[in-house]
Parts: C-alpha cells; sequence; structure tokens
C-alpha cells in the first residue's frame, strides 16, 4: 500500500453498520474509506494515507463456513498491512445466532490474525440507545423510544431472521462458541488504574459493561494500552471507534476536514425500501414528496418482464421528482430474504444505469447490503452527517455515473420520524 499505513481497520457485518464506524471515524477527524470488498493494490493507492481502513461484508446474513472463507481472506489480508487493532463491527443489538452471523465464527475466523490473548467485546452504543449494564443488553425502540431489554424488545425480540431471546450477551455469545467470557461491569470506570491492571493480565473474551458515553474513554484507554503488545481484535457496533478516540491507535486527526452541514441533493432522490422494521415503515407512511412504487416481492421474482416494467416506470418518475420503491409484504411472499434482496438489487442497478440521481437511499440492513454489492461500487467515504446511524457518504467507482453519487444506508432501527423527508432535503 502506498503512503501511510492505517493503524485501526474494521470489517463490518453488513454495509448501514460499516457506514455508521465510517461516520464515527471522519466526524473524529481521522482519514478514513470504507471499501465494499477486499480492495486491490490500485484502489488502494487511489484511497492514499489512510488512519482508519474498513471493509463493508455480508456476514450478519451468512451462515458459519461461508463466513469463515470469506473472513479469512479479510483477515489475512488486513493482518498483511500491518493492522495493529482489527474491529469486527457487529450490530449494536448483537442479533446473531449459532446458524446465521455467528460472531463466535468471526472470532474463530479472525483471531488467529490477531493474536492477542485478550479479546474485548464492548457491549453498548449509548448514542444509538443501545445500553449495557451487568452483561445484559438493553435496546431504545427507534429514536428516542422506550428502552426495553433486548429479549424483551418489539421489533429484535421477533427479527425474521435472528431473534433475540437472551439478554445476557455472555450467554448470547456462548451459544455460538465463545464460551468463558468475562464482564467488567460499569462499576470499574471509577478505578481506570485497577481496570488497566486487569487487562494488562487478562486474556480470552471479555465483555465491556458501556451504560454512559463517558464510560467508553475509559475502556477505550485500557484497551488501547493492552493492543500495543501485539495484534488484538475486538468486537463490538461502532462504539469501539468511539472508545478509542484519542488514544494512540486514532489520536489526533483533523475534525475541520468535516461538512459542518448536510448539503442538499442536487438531483432526484431515489430511495429503496426493503426494511420490514415497523420503524421504517412508519418512516415511508410520514414520508413526504416522493412517487411511491410498490414492489411485491412474489412478482418481482416470478413474473418475466415485471422488473422492466418496474424500471420503467421509475425512471420516468425520477424525471419529475424523488422517488421510493418500497417491498411490500403481500400474503405468500417469498421468505428467502436473500432472493428478494438480491432481485431489488438487480432492480436498482438498472434504474441506476439509466437515470440521473444525486442521492441514493437504502433503507434495510441486508437489502443494503445485497442491493448495493450489486452496483459498480467500490468504496464509500464520509460526506456529512444526517442522522445517528445513516450518515451521507460519497460513492467511489470506476463508473462516471456511480462516482461521486450520495448515499445514504440506514438499518431498520435507526433515524427519526421524518428520516425520508431529511434526508430528501426538505
Amino acid at each position: 500500500m502506498a503512503g501511510a499505513l492505517p493503524r485501526y481497520a474494521w470489517y463490518g457485518d453488513d454495509f448501514t453498520g460499516s457506514t455508521d464506524t465510517l461516520a464515527v471515524l471522519a466526524e473524529g477527524g481521522q482519514k478514513a474509506l470504507l471499501f465494499l470488498r477486499i480492495p486491490t493494490s490500485e484502489q488502494l493507492a487511489r484511497a492514499g494515507d489512510l488512519d482508519a481502513l474498513g471493509i463493508a461484508g455480508a456476514t450478519r446474513a451468512m451462515a458459519p463456513e461461508a463466513m469463515a472463507a470469506e473472513l479469512e481472506a479479510a483477515g489475512g489480508f488486513l493482518a498483511g498491512l500491518g493492522i495493529g487493532l482489527l474491529h469486527y463491527k457487529c450490530c449494536s443489538t448483537f442479533d446473531s445466532a449459532p446458524h446465521l452471523g455467528s460472531i463466535g465464527a468471526a472470532v474463530r475466523a479472525l483471531q488467529p490474525h490477531f493474536p492477542n490473548s485478550l479479546l474485548p467485546i464492548i457491549g453498548g452504543q449509548p448514542n444509538l440507545g443501545r445500553y449495557c449494564l451487568f452483561g445484559n443488553l438493553f435496546a431504545a425502540a427507534g429514536t428516542g423510544g422506550t428502552v426495553h431489554r433486548i429479549d424483551r424488545h418489539p421489533t429484535m425480540s421477533v427479527h425474521p431472521a435472528t431473534p433475540m431471546g437472551e439478554a445476557d450477551l455472555r450467554l448470547h455469545l456462548a451459544a455460538q462458541g465463545l464460551g468463558d467470557i468475562g464482564l467488567v461491569d460499569y462499576r470499574s470506570y471509577g478505578d481506570p488504574g485497577g481496570l488497566a491492571a486487569r487487562l494488562a493480565k487478562g486474556a480470552g473474551p471479555l465483555l465491556f459493561d458501556i451504560a454512559r458515553v463517558e464510560d467508553l474513554a475509559v475502556a477505550g484507554r485500557a484497551i488501547a494500552a493492552r493492543a500495543a503488545l501485539s495484534p488484538m481484535l475486538v468486537v463490538g457496533p461502532s462504539s469501539v471507534a468511539q472508545a478509542l478516540a484519542g488514544t494512540p491507535l486514532l489520536g489526533g486527526g483533523d475534525k475541520a476536514s468535516c461538512a459542518s452541514t448536510t448539503p442538499k441533493p442536487s438531483s432526484p432522490v431515489l430511495a429503496l425500501v426493503g426494511s420490514l422494521s415497523p420503524v421504517t415503515r412508519a418512516q415511508v407512511e410520514a414520508a413526504s414528496g416522493y412517487a411511491r412504487i410498490a414492489v411485491d416481492p412474489a412478482r418481482l421474482l416470478g413474473e418475466s418482464g415485471h422488473a422492466a416494467a418496474l424500471r420503467d416506470e421509475a425512471r420516468r418518475l425520477l424525471g419529475e421528482g424523488d422517488v421510493m420503491l418500497v417491498t411490500d409484504r403481500p400474503a405468500g411472499a417469498p421468505g428467502d430474504t436473500a432472493s428478494v434482496a438480491k432481485a431489488t438489487g438487480e432492480l436498482l442497478r438498472a434504474i441506476v444505469a439509466e437515470a440521473a440521481i444525486g442521492r441514493l437511499v437504502v433503507a434495510g440492513g441486508d437489502t443494503s447490503t445485497l442491493a448495493v454489492r450489486m452496483l459498480d461500487i467500490w468504496g464509500l467515504s464520509h460526506r456529512a452527517a444526517l442522522v445517528p446511524g445513516a450518515p451521507l457518504c460519497l460513492a467511489h467507482s470506476d463508473d462516471p455515473r456511480l462516482d461521486g453519487i450520495e448515499m445514504v444506508l440506514k438499518g431498520g432501527q435507526m433515524g427519526p420520524p421524518d428520516f425520508f423527508t431529511l434526508v430528501a432535503g426538505r
């Protein structure tokens, strides 16, 4: 890699969470770039000097065997760059299971490349309404919503693929093969010296409570001191990057380089909504100024010519203003979300190939990952803050039509009720 080597890297288990970590780093003054696959030497050279490097993955929706193949390749690549700390970025709600998106499988694939005997796990992200107390995870239902224990959360407890049935993250992760997890409960942050001493001789997985924003800095300093001894893997949401801000791993940076205001889109906005989250569905109902197109998954997968008809309708409407494609939930819709996401990704690619779009919004974790991977985009950089967990990004592509397009990737739980109105600049 030409130029300065990054000190920190992150691998995201989906695209939406990966862009949240990108935003945390960029807004902290770090020069960071998120690649959508393991980058080529040419792409690394085009990125220039970086403080942090990310790879957006799809492991949240993969079986353990597929995860192992992808993560062993990514871990070997990043270790070869001399990365000192690799952050495996999981969802802030830790939704995962032994058979799908297993965090234990991710650790088994990555830790051999980052052999520090301590495996820190950060268990909360307060700015997104995620809190971990005595090892138990709590999460708000939507931005500013009521906080629930994760196994009683109205959305995550009934997640269609990885329902959260256990709030104690030690038990939840033990079911995925991460046993004997120690705990740093939030009371330990009152004694930073004692915490540092514990980490200096600790080994194995260690879960950190995060009850307040202030807890992050104390945990981050202790983790960074231990990471200085040998390459380290850390697991958790974007709060890992928040915790390490200001440490030797992520010190300095030029915060003045970040945009202070969110620019308005220069041409029509195209939104693709694949999330079934009640939060996102309420945001769709509150949206104004979009021409809406309902996408029936059964017809999209089963009817020849239906995708072309949707493409033509979207292209026509984009000539008049902003457009929103909304995946419907008709009776008997296919349960294979990966197939539906891939098909909507192909539809998105067909629309973008023929229509001038200034800003692209994709809502839904799995939808964002699989749909955006269908586009000829190799990287994302941070453009400006928008809402917590869903920043405005800038696409990098060898295709002039896509290079420089603004993008927002939103998870199901992210954003205020007027999210789609905000993203359109109204």
